[in-house]
């Protein structure tokens, strides 16, 4: 039944899309009247004449109607680019609501200093993510130009004349307009283009049909049906609302089979997908990595919303200083707050993002890349992933397989008539044939019909014309469904019935085909009455004259691909509509082991709990339609796997919108391509591992910050709670908190530019909140361990014992905070061991040392008396450094320590 729920809202008077909803209701009107016209009439209001459109009236109508786009979300303006990135963070809003008060309320010149360093790690998140993501934006939408949908469309251009047409013409006369077939950008269409439509389009525009041949369009994003729709030209008087009407098509829906011709009635915002586009504009569906990132961050907050009561209330009862205790708590809470989360995220996803279009990978979705990463199980196509993408046509044989050329003929009749998509094997029947036969069968046949090729019947048909008058129906496709329409064979001059015994023979020719290697179709003829149209049900009877035997040669590099993607956890599953032979004997060639497959029909037959049991251990999957595809899909997902899916045929689109990540080709239909989160520029396996490795370096650079902020947190926790209760004064002054975090966030920002350890990306990495947990419960409390120390020494070595020298005590942990968080990154960012085995990177070990560097300056710096604080005497260094030393050797133990029971976080 039609889900009317697109049609309500669009139309519905709710009042929240008020001129919107008025436009969108002329348009519906405007086409249910279009839809109960004849085509005929139809096409008159829309394009006066029926004629192809000139240069002059497309450019007319461009700019009245404007292109041919969706609502996007259009470039904004600097300013209010940065103004959205600073309100869609609520911590960007936290921090500056505590700046404005710590400014106005604070009397001291520390106080204002506070202020302003709220102010610039506001500033430091906002602009800093901002034009990393720009930097990668250019970088990637330079690449996503390259990979653009076209639309089939009737022009009228001007006719570029020879040489010798030139010199005899008057050099004043205005060219000759002739009309073509042109292959046009989408966004060019305007109303009254006549466009051509064929499987495996994206439906350009909203359209009224003037002629279809088997017309099966797949809707399911405009009105929630699962099954495609015939279509028809004839008008539909029935129709009650525009989406139902039998005549029309819809821009955001793709044909699933067949062919047609159209005039478009409405481009754009005016489209119904229009409509809806602009009322979703900017939303974006969380996906596990978005759910990860916010579940960490409100993990955070919960300690901060703990913690900083806590420290309010004892600072508050032990030192009498209400406004002090206040200030302190607000600095507290900025310290916990993971304020530079979002702004690390988007430098990793975006320099991701950047190193990827660098090799030819686009990324069109950013959060994208983790899930790549994440990708255990890739399900991909055989052709041209494995093979080639070079198909020859090896053989044309009789029924016997012996070779003949009147099935070479017949097939190319076939390929050359049909109006569909034609893939690489009706090329490879097209070049098969010199320029001398060509002629001589166009001369011979002429086109009459067609019946186009779908998933059920896997053949198709065309209908020609000799020069007797005499009609022939010519039938291509796979050879189990073609045998089935069979009811005789040819056998030399003569034909005789399809006995059993005979059958059986036929089949054994197909199968020493496939077993060498080809990939074999059947090619079945008859003549046919004639009458006006003709449809499958004409394709019966017919006479089984042979078969065309192609090969597809293996990928030189797919091998060595492969291998590569299974040493790095990632397991490589074959879904292709090609029969179990031929793709068992590509698989064998590339070194994946075939113990067991699983066909089409099988499948069909099988329960969920049955496919999902089955997955487990089947590596190739054969003659699958596109339905097959997604179960099989969905049974991975059920047993828990991360799952990438290449492919660029029609029948890929619902199977690429079901992975994890659907992954295309430029070269892909375009409702591959329409599906995918991210593009190939280059077919290739090679390409594809190395974007998985990307992926996983990502979320590794990501996980580091997320850990180091978890477990400085959860310390500092214990730390703030301990020294707020025993201490006669405020262990850190509210400003050199600020300051501290500051310059630790500031040290993070180079984070993106790390390695990760080959150990840690040989495996698909996924969110793990409870391994985040248990590394915070272990790691964290360390340096509580060694901030007790430090009070120590200030205490009882260093005499900072009294409010008289507290400056000395805030001093001293600032200093030692400071470098202990800066350091520790060097131990949590790898599973080895630092500085001998592993290193940071360059920029993450300049911005280290500097900031450590600074953090010590401070306190020997006149200016130093701004945040408080004051030199520092010589023996403190020297316990600096043993605990320093201290700190890290005891958290690198713990850290392998956990490593060997818990594995690689």
């Amino acid at each position: 039944m039609l889900n009317l729920s697109l049609y309500s809202m669009l139309i519905g008077g709710n009042g929240r899309h008020g001129a919107k909803n008025e436009a969108a209701a002329r348009t519906a009107a405007e086409l249910l009247a279009l839809a109960r016209e004849d085509a005929g009439a139809a096409l008159a209001k829309l394009n006066p004449g029926g004629n192809a459109l000139n240069p002059e009236q497309v450019e007319e109508r461009l700019a009245q109607f404007g292109p041919n786009v969706v609502a996007q979300e259009k470039k904004k303006p600097l300013l209010l680019q940065l103004l959205e990135r600073f309100i869609t963070n609520p911590i960007n809003i936290l921090l500056t609501v505590l700046a404005v008060i710590t400014w106005a309320t604070g009397e001291e010149i520390s106080d204002k200093i506070g202020a302003i360093i709220m102010f610039a790690m506001v500033v430091m998140a906002v602009f800093v993510a901002h034009f990393q993501e720009a930097r990668s934006g250019r970088a990637v939408e330079q690449l996503r130009r390259m990979v653009s949908n076209t639309a089939t469309v009737k022009r009228e251009v001007d006719e570029v004349p020879n040489e010798a047409g030139a010199k005899e013409g008057s050099e004043d006369a205005p060219p000759a307009r002739v009309v073509k077939k042109l292959e046009v950008p989408i966004d060019g269409l305007v109303p009254g283009d006549l466009v051509f439509l064929s499987a495996g389009d994206m439906v350009p525009a909203d359209l009224r049909l003037l002629s279809a041949k088997d017309l099966f369009i797949n809707q399911s994003a405009l009105t929630g049906e699962s099954m495609p729709v015939e279509k028809f030209a004839h008008s539909d008087a029935e129709a009650k609302v525009a989406l139902e009407a039998r005549s029309l098509c819809f821009m955001g829906s793709n044909v699933v089979s067949g062919s047609a011709t159209a005039v478009i009635a409405a481009t754009g915002a005016n489209t119904y997908f229009g409509a809806l586009a602009g009322s979703l504009v900017g939303q974006r569906v969380q996906t596990s990595f978005d759910k990860g990132v916010s579940r960490f961050a409100w993990l955070m907050l919960r300690f901060m919303a703990v913690m900083v009561p806590v420290v309010f209330l004892i600072n508050g009862l032990t030192k009498h200083d209400w406004f002090q205790a206040f200030m302190f708590a607000v600095a507290v809470a900025v310290g916990l707050t993971p304020e530079m989360l979002p702004m690390i995220v988007a430098i990793n996803l975006a320099k991701g993002a950047l190193k990827m279009a660098r090799k030819d990978v686009i990324v069109k979705r950013l959060n994208a890349i983790q899930n790549f990463g994440a990708i255990d199980v890739l399900c991909t196509d055989k052709t041209g992933t494995l093979t080639q993408d070079r198909v020859i046509l090896e053989r044309h044989t009789d029924i016997y397989g012996d070779e003949n050329e009147r099935v070479l003929e017949f097939a190319w009749l076939n390929s050359h008539h049909q109006t569909g998509l034609r893939n690489l094997l009706d090329v490879a029947v097209l070049d098969a044939v010199g320029p001398d036969l060509v002629q001589h069968l166009n001369a011979e046949y002429t086109l009459v019909d067609e019946v186009p090729f779908d998933f059920t019947r896997r053949r198709m048909s065309v209908i020609v014309r000799d020069k007797a008058g005499k009609h022939w129906l010519i039938a291509k496709g796979a050879v189990s469904e073609t045998v089935a329409v069979c009811s005789s064979l040819a056998v030399g001059e003569h034909y005789q019935p399809l006995t059993p015994q005979r059958l059986d023979e036929v089949r054994a020719v197909a199968r020493d085909m496939n077993d060498d290697g080809f990939r074999a179709l059947a090619l079945g003829v008859r003549e046919i009455e004639v009458k006006p149209a003709y449809s499958r049900d004409d394709e019966k009877d017919l006479t089984m004259m042979g078969f065309i035997a192609f090969l597809d040669p293996p990928k030189d590099s797919a091998a060595e691909a492969i291998r590569a993607l299974n040493a790095n956890g990632v397991a490589v599953k074959i879904l292709t509509g090609d029969n179990d032979i031929v793709t068992r004997n590509v698989c064998r060639q590339v070194g994946i082991q075939v113990d067991k497959y699983l066909t089409g029909p099988q499948i069909e037959a099988m329960s969920d709990e049955e496919l999902t049991i089955a997955t487990r251990d089947t590596p190739v999957f054969a003659r699958l339609n596109p339905q097959q595809k997604v179960r099989v899909i969905q049974a991975l997902h059920r047993d828990n796997h991360v799952v990438g899916f290449l492919g660029d045929g029609i029948n890929d689109g619902p199977a690429l919108r079901a992975a994890d990540v659907g992954i295309s080709v430029d070269t892909a239909v375009d409702i591959a391509k329409e599906s995918a989160d991210i593009i190939l520029l280059e077919k290739s396996l090679l390409v594809l591992e190395e974007g998985v490795l990307e992926g996983r370096k990502v979320f590794g650079n990501i996980l580091k910050y997320i850990k180091m902020t978890a477990s400085s947190n959860f310390g500092n926790m214990f730390s703030m709670i301990g020294a707020s209760a025993f201490l006669p004064f405020l262990p850190m002054l509210p400003v050199q908190i600020l300051l501290n975090n500051l310059l630790y966030d500031f040290s993070q920002t180079a984070v993106a530019s790390d390695e990760v350890d080959p150990e840690y990306i040989a495996r698909p990495r996924q969110w793990d909140l409870q391994g985040i947990k248990r590394f915070m419960l272990f790691i964290g409390p360390i340096s509580s361990i060694f901030d007790y120390c430090t009070f120590a020494v200030l205490w009882f070595v260093l005499g900072a014992n009294a409010e008289a020298h507290q400056k000395l005590f805030q001093s001293g942990w600032f200093v030692e905070s400071l470098l202990s968080q800066t350091l520790i990154v060097h131990i949590i960012r790898t599973g080895r061991i630092p500085f001998l085995q592993s290193w940071a990177s360059l920029p993450l070990t300049i911005t280290g040392v500097a900031i450590c560097l600074v953090g010590i300056a401070l306190t020997a710096l006149p200016f130093g008396a701004w945040f408080g604080l004051v030199p520092l005497p010589g023996v403190y260094w020297l316990f600096l450094i043993a605990i320093l030393i201290a700190y890290l050797s005891l958290t690198q133990f713990v850290k392998v320590r956990m490593i060997r029971r818990f594995g690689l976080l």
